[in-house]
């Protein structure tokens, strides 16, 4: 039971300092790299190598935009389904099984973010289009971080714990 205790007390620090620092910006992290790199320190996972590979998936995978205008979704989306990923595999490779779970939790994961913010598409969410230079620009200015993105981040690590409680307390302690 301790261990279960500990590993729920370790999130609650998490967003105790996600909560306290996240509106002040530093400047070099982004939210999907937040969102998952958070999830990894409470299961002390850490490697430069994690927060290299979700920086470019923050802003709507980069700023992308389709030919048809489709646009990205919000990097705590993202970084939220990689996190689920890494919960529901444990410490090894996912068989089958796990992968369709996997897919079934990030979807109602991405299902969730949406009913509570109305959209999982980042520049929905910001107001601000990252295909062009202008928009990042734009975001910067507008200080869009400090009073509506880094909630996106702490909900994010708060939810990815409730729905994966089960895999934490099975695969993690």
């Amino acid at each position: 039971m301790t261990e279960k205790k500990d590993i729920m007390t370790r999130f609650d620090k998490k967003l105790q300092e996600l909560r306290r620092d996240l509106p002040i910006v530093k400047g070099d992290e982004n939210c999907a790299e937040l969102t998952l790199t958070s999830v990894l320190d409470v299961l002390g996972v850490d490697n430069y190598i994690f927060h290299n590979l979700a920086m470019p998936l923050a802003g709507g995978f980069g700023g992308y935009k389709s030919k048809e205008g489709w646009m990205g979704a919000c990097g705590a989306v993202v970084g939220a389904c990689a996190a689920i990923g890494v919960i529901m595999g444990g410490k090894t490779k996912m068989d089958n099984e796990t992968m369709e779970m996997a897919y079934l939790k990030a979807a109602k994961y991405a299902n969730e973010f949406e009913r509570e913010f109305s959209s999982i598409v980042c520049s929905q969410l910001c107001g601000y289009d990252f295909s062009q230079p202008e928009g990042f620009l734009e975001y910067k200015k507008s200080k869009a971080w400090e009073t509506t993105c880094y909630k996106f981040v702490i909900w994010a690590v708060d939810t990815v714990r409730k729905l994966t409680k089960e895999d934490l307390e099975r695969k993690w302690m």
